[in-house]
């Protein structure tokens, strides 16, 4: 299965990008702490190859914390700079300040080496849809510019904002890629709300999750519906979690539509507990 998705908005947002680019110092990039491989957009590495990057691993909170360890350590050997960012934390938002700062300071000291004006440090902020890119906007600037959703691509258009009299700050739209090759990669952005549910079989999802707890996080599993871990039935795994939350259709059947909307609700809101699905 091949998910294609990419809206006319998109496909603008990258071309900009792409003319933008020469104007800022270096890039923050936002990827999910939960899918920091699958929620890194292949077209836009392409597109920022040259230029300095800082990654965020945006929603810290929800994601394994001995997992985002390791992502850690693996941006650490590539030598790329990162920072794990819990948006309702100030002082991951401090922290994030003074590494870009950091970051801009540098590559001004070399612009000033070859005759360029000093002038404030500008950055651009990149990243797919529902990453929680308006919402760290919102706290890096102490005030609501951005505006902010549960769902994808609220942003629509770039914007220059100033952060304190550290930087100033190029927002632009989520930029999804034309098509997710990898069934998984569709699969977990979606399961994270990354991507519209209309795109997916809900069920087809829920699947994915529940096989993907059974193997990393089976007490999680167990600990919030009690089913039995050792049935290889899939079908009964939601018959079982139907009955429990009430999901049934006429005549006393398993309404599996809705059985999957309470899984995969479940997983958003943080009920099934930390996970992250890639590993480095």
């Amino acid at each position: 299965m091949t998910i294609q998705w990419f809206p006319g908005h998109m496909a603008k947002a990258k071309r900009e990008v792409e003319e933008k680019l020469k104007l800022v110092d270096f890039v923050i990039e936002l990827v999910d702490a939960r899918v920091p491989k699958s929620s890194q957009n292949p077209m836009l590495q392409d597109v920022l190859a040259d230029k300095d990057k800082l990654v965020l691993l945006m929603k810290k909170d929800l994601a394994d914390p001995e997992v985002t360890k390791e992502w850690e350590d693996h941006f650490d050997h590539l030598g790329t700079p990162h920072l794990a960012v819990n948006v309702q934390e100030q002082k991951d938002i401090q922290t994030l300040i003074k590494k870009a700062k950091t970051i801009g300071e540098q590559k001004l000291e070399r612009l000033t080496q070859k005759g360029v004006k000093p002038r404030p440090i500008r950055a651009m902020i990149v990243g797919i849809p529902n990453v929680g890119k308006s919402t760290l906007i919102n706290r890096l600037v102490n005030k609501k510019i951005a505006q902010t959703g549960d769902r994808p691509g609220v942003t629509k258009s770039q914007t220059w904002m100033k952060v304190k009299k550290d930087f100033e700050l190029l927002d632009t739209p989520g930029i999804l890629w034309p098509k997710f090759e990898d069934e998984e990669v569709g699969l977990k952005l979606a399961a994270i709300g990354t991507i519209k549910d209309q795109l997916l079989h809900l069920d087809d999802v829920a699947v994915f999750v529940l096989k993907f707890f059974k193997q990393y996080y089976p007490a999680q599993l167990k600990e919030r519906y009690g089913i039995n871990l050792d049935a290889e039935d899939i079908v009964s795994w939601f018959d079982e979690i139907g009955k429990k939350r009430g999901c049934l259709a006429s005549g006393g059947m398993i309404d599996y539509e809705k059985t999957a909307d309470v899984i995969i609700r479940d997983l958003r809101t943080g009920k099934l507990g930390l996970f992250t699905f890639d590993r480095p």
